[in-house]
């Protein structure tokens, strides 16, 4: 046992543990770019939507659309501009069903590369403890080469086995953790878009009856 790093163990153990490191790093990398495209997206589409119902109400949709399009970097921005781009050629009903399609291609477009940190989560534990395995198999192999000697002759050899084993819970544990996280504060994001959205539909209306369109 004398000189057992960390390092060394996981050299040793390459076959489960390089796999893992590989994992760690996509993991992290997901989490940082996860993190900053949805930071402030539940305030900025509430915001834009409270910005854009005055000039809606009062039937300035040349305003709106131009301070929808000014946010067109958001998804909120997006969705507003395509439905007030059409507010003059289509009916109510028709903008409602367009509103809600481009809410769901922006909802599965905010979840990305989200599926990766699910995939981390459930096959990194069972990675470690391939590595783990086979770690101990090599360790029980080495002590029936070299005879007796007891314990002692494996505890390293296990030592290392194990490292796999700690090293795939930590990264299934770091991505299952953010991948809730981000489910949920795109569940949060989906209300903020669906309440916005509803607002602006119904300034449209009333932009339109207050100029005679229906």
């Amino acid at each position: 046992m004398e000189g057992l790093s960390v390092l060394d163990m996981i050299q040793t153990g390459w076959i489960a543990t390089y796999p893992l490191i590989l994992f760690s790093v996509v993991t992290m990398s997901i989490i940082l770019e996860r993190a900053w495209s949805l930071r402030n997206m539940v305030s900025s589409t509430l915001r834009l939507a409270e910005s854009i119902r005055p000039p809606l109400e009062a039937g300035d949709f040349t305003a709106a659309l131009q301070s929808s399009q000014a946010q067109a970097s958001t998804p909120a921005g997006r969705i507003f501009a395509d439905v007030l781009a059409r507010h003059k050629s289509d009916s109510m009903e028709y903008l409602s069903d367009l509103t809600e399609d481009k809410r769901f291609e922006e909802l599965e477009a905010l979840k990305g590369p989200l599926w990766v940190l699910g995939t981390v989560s459930s096959s990194a534990p069972f990675i470690g403890l391939f590595g783990t395995v086979i770690g101990i198999v090599k360790a029980f192999h080495n002590m029936a080469l070299m005879g007796s000697g007891g314990f002692s002759v494996v505890a390293a050899g296990i030592s290392e086995a194990l490292i796999a084993t700690a090293l795939g819970l930590g990264v299934a544990i770091l991505a299952v953790i953010f991948y809730n996280y981000f489910q949920t504060r795109i569940e949060r994001i989906e209300a903020a878009l669906t309440i916005a959205s509803n607002r602006v539909l119904d300034a449209i209306h009333q932009g339109r009856q207050a100029h005679g369109a229906r």
